[in-house]
């Protein structure tokens, strides 16, 4: 696993343009196929990369 590939909230946010991390939390809860965090460290949830990246295609978050 490359750990470029680990990412927070903020990180998501930034690589998608979305000016709030919170955004990131809003799509957790509201749609049932966003991937699950890998790891839960402090405050902070943990994603990977690749996964939260091909959600965000599929639904016309990302280009």
């Amino acid at each position: 696993m490359d750990l470029d590939d680990l990412v927070d909230a903020t990180q998501i946010a930034r690589r998608l343009n979305v000016k709030r991390p919170q955004v990131v939390h809003d799509w957790r809860r509201r749609h049932d196929d966003f991937p699950e965090p890998v790891a839960f460290l402090g405050n902070a949830h943990v994603w990977l990369w690749p996964e939260v990246e091909a959600w965000a295609r599929s639904t016309g978050r990302a280009k």
